[in-house]
Order: C-alpha cells, then sequence, then structure tokens
C-alpha cells in the first residue's frame, strides 16, 4: 500500500514538475514590448530554460512579434509566409533549446528603434544543467556568463523540486 501510495506522488511529480519550474519571463519587464528599449541588456544574465515561456505585453495594434532567424534578425526582415503575432499578450513557449530571435513588424520599430530580442535557449533544468565553468554557459550575446541572480534561480528550482519531494514523502510516512 504504501509502495503503491509512493509510486503515484512520484508519477504525479514527474509529470507536473517541469510546469511548476517553468519560468514566464515578460520581456522587458515593467516597459514591456516597446521601442528604444535595450533587450539585449534585458537578457544579459537570465537563463531561459526548454519549458520556460516569454510574454511579449504591449498595446494591442501597437507592435507584432515575428518569430524570425539571424538574418531576418540582422536584417530586421520577417519570411513572407511568417504570421505575427498581435494579441498584446502573446506567450511564447520556448520548446527546444538554441537561438531563438523575435522582431517587432511594425514600421521600422526594428531597424531604426532597436525593437528585437535574441536569446539562447539551454536544455530543460530538470534533465541537465552546464557542468563546467560560467565562461561556457551560452548566451545571447557576447559577454560574461550568468549572473548571481541567474545561478540563484538554478538554485530555487532545485530547492523547490526537492522541497516538494520531502513534502510528498513526509505526508506519506504521516
Amino acid at each position: 500500500m504504501a509502495s503503491s501510495n509512493l509510486y503515484s506522488i512520484l508519477v504525479i511529480l514527474a509529470i507536473f514538475a517541469p510546469s511548476i519550474l517553468a519560468t514566464d519571463y515578460v520581456v522587458g519587464d515593467d516597459k514591456g514590448w516597446t521601442i528604444n528599449f535595450d533587450y539585449q541588456a534585458w537578457a544579459q544574465g537570465k537563463l531561459f530554460y526548454v519549458g520556460d515561456n516569454l510574454v511579449f505585453n504591449y498595446p494591442k495594434g501597437a507592435h507584432t512579434v515575428l518569430k524570425v532567424n539571424g538574418t531576418g534578425f540582422q536584417q530586421c526582415a520577417s519570411p513572407l509566409d511568417s504570421v505575427p503575432l498581435t494579441s498584446g499578450k502573446d506567450v511564447i513557449n520556448l520548446a527546444t533549446p538554441g537561438r531563438k530571435w523575435y522582431i517587432c513588424g511594425v514600421g521600422q520599430h526594428c531597424e531604426l528603434r532597436n525593437q528585437k530580442l535574441v536569446i539562447t535557449v539551454l536544455p530543460s533544468s530538470s534533465s541537465s544543467a552546464p557542468s563546467s565553468g560560467p565562461s561556457s554557459w551560452p548566451s545571447a550575446t557576447a559577454g560574461p556568463g550568468p549572473s548571481t541572480s541567474a545561478a540563484t534561480t538554478v538554485g530555487t528550482r532545485f530547492a523547490l523540486i526537492m522541497l516538494l519531494t520531502i513534502g510528498f514523502l513526509w505526508m506519506l510516512m504521516a
């Protein structure tokens, strides 16, 4: 009976842990997705993992969000078949690791007003983490490795998993 309950709890934990640990990043924080903002500085020091979400907040009709490739990012151009996000509260789930590029497709917001974002998405924090020092960690722009706050995020995620596991085990034993 006890082993059956333990198995059920571990299955539930395995299913829900990734969503509990996922982080929603509001692009630009309080400024949101807007013109004349340094999104590369905003992204620096943040660690984006598979399962996290980017939330683009902006007044509906004022901007769009387009996912592009590296060339499209450099040229502020989107593929002809791309469909812009336009809701004003667009949520993009980071489903795969690698570089991700986003631009605004309104007027010259990307070209002249710096409304573009590039990030690097790391494999899920629950599956693995870089084992060597900060210089080996990917970053969206050239510069130092993750900041103390980014390292704290990883520690916080691990602590949350441990706390949930211990809590479930304690309930099982009680």
